[in-house]
């Protein structure tokens, strides 16, 4: 018989069917047993009773996470067993024969257990089995999803950013160096930043999801060593208010999705939709935000600065997302475009969503003797960008673009504590799937930036 998922069971009441996946329950009430299987599409109970003798032998030696196929009938669930906050509450499958796939070991914790995070993540191959787990990364995979099909209905190309680079994209330290190449030394990519500036001169709009990497000696909630980014550039920009234009249209159609496909893991996680204004997601520079939380002028915005001013946008605008602008040129990365008239405030910005900077962005420089003067004034040499600024040498339209973490992203959609939770292996200075040593640095404690 061919198989039947478990979502499509409605439409086959009161027929025989074939059904597999794992074991979530089996619960023995006298004669009876009912289990629980779940497969990718959902759950349903099954009863299974005395009358099918092999059905009812083989399912008193099943145990959580055995792999079954299980013929029965789909019926109604008596009406005082009904509930109708569950899918499949209003009907359950009479089992008529069990055939086990593969045994399974007894689960080293409850399947329902409150699991800190260091066991949440040595088990990582059997927590994300758990309902939770499934609803978190089956949210991160809608949320690029989301990502993609805005920016392909707004003309917008994809494209695939190398993991290996000669230099570091933001002229930084913090890079993990490879060594292999005829005795240069390469390293992996921080950022897609250069080559989605490259295809702005072929395509205009371009956009990536790239896996990159940091090598932060950090460990807090807010920091992983291997991450995603999805990244857009768009060319023929008056200013940075266009790609913001953009990206409200991505945040929003993001926003929209949850809202249609993905409202019941919202609820698994206990999270709640976004909250989307009316009208446009409020614009504030950086020294208006410090004034209305009434906080000194510095370069860049704390923790706790960022967590008020998405409380003030939320009672004022109705809004979870807030933009920052005008941050001092001296703070963003060397490409980032400064008008004379505005110096020494660039043209700069952050997207602050429930309390977190999830996203930056900028208008770039796009004159190339600007450019080279600026990582000049940086103290990097222009040769090492050689590669590089052939587009700016040879005609660059002015341009810019943004890069948002797609597991900060999940972790302030679900209201997660840690960027790991919304990790699926995470790597960082402590871990590669287990634990590299009980030595830990000291700023894996509770400190001010988490």
């Amino acid at each position: 018989m061919e198989r039947t998922l478990i979502a499509d069971l409605q439409k086959h009441t009161g027929k025989e069917v074939s059904v597999s996946g794992w074991i979530d329950v089996r619960r023995d009430h006298g004669k009876l047993i009912f289990l629980v299987l779940r497969d990718r599409s959902g759950s349903v109970q099954s009863v299974v009773l005395p009358n099918h003798a092999d059905a009812l032998a083989t399912a008193q030696t099943l145990r959580p996470e055995w792999v079954v196929t299980l013929t029965g009938t789909v019926g109604a669930r008596p009406e005082k067993m009904v509930n109708a906050d569950e899918p499949n509450g209003n009907i359950e499958l009479e089992a008529t024969s069990i055939t086990v796939l593969s045994p399974a070991q007894e689960l080293p914790f409850a399947s329902d257990a409150e699991l800190n995070l260091d066991t949440l993540l040595d088990y990582r191959p059997l927590t994300l089995r758990r309902e939770r787990e499934r609803a978190i990364f089956a949210v991160q995979a809608g949320l690029s999803q989301a990502y993609r099909n805005s920016l392909l209905r707004q003309d917008f190309t994809e494209f695939q950013a190398p993991a290996l680079v000669g230099s570091d994209a933001e002229g930084g330290a913090e890079v993990f160096r490879v060594e292999y190449f005829n005795g240069h030394t390469a390293n992996l990519a921080t950022s897609p930043q250069f080559y989605k500036q490259i295809l702005t001169g072929v395509y205009e709009r371009a956009f990536t999801i790239a896996r990159i990497f940091r090598a932060e000696k950090s460990a807090t909630t807010r920091h992983i060593s291997e991450l995603t980014q999805m990244d857009f550039e768009m060319a023929f920009i008056k200013d940075e208010r266009d790609v913001l234009a953009v990206l409200e249209t991505v945040v929003r159609d993001i926003s929209t999705e949850m809202k249609e496909g993905y409202a019941h893991h919202f609820t698994t996680c206990g999270a709640e939709l976004p909250l989307l204004p009316s009208k446009p997601f409020p614009i504030l520079t950086l020294r208006e935000v410090q004034k209305i939380i009434g906080v000194p002028e510095e370069p860049d915005l704390e923790p706790a600065h960022e967590r008020a001013i998405c409380e003030w946008a939320k009672k004022e605008h109705g809004s979870d997302f807030v933009f920052v602008t005008k941050f001092p040129t001296a703070k963003r990365a060397f490409y980032t475009y400064e008008d004379p008239s505005e110096a020494p405030y660039s043209r700069g910005f952050d997207l602050l969503f429930r309390g977190l900077e999830i996203l930056s962005g900028a208008q770039r420089i796009h004159s190339y003797d600007d450019l080279v003067a600026k990582i000049e004034s940086r103290g990097m040499d222009p040769k090492n960008f050689s590669f590089y600024l052939q587009a700016f040498k040879y005609g660059m339209p002015p341009h810019g673009g943004c890069s948002i973490g797609l597991e900060r992203l999940t972790k302030q959609m679900l209201g997660l504590e840690n960027v790991k939770e919304a990790t699926l292996f995470p790597r960082d200075i402590n871990r590669i799937d287990t634990l590299l040593s009980s030595n830990k640095p000291d700023n894996d404690k509770n400190n001010s930036d988490q």
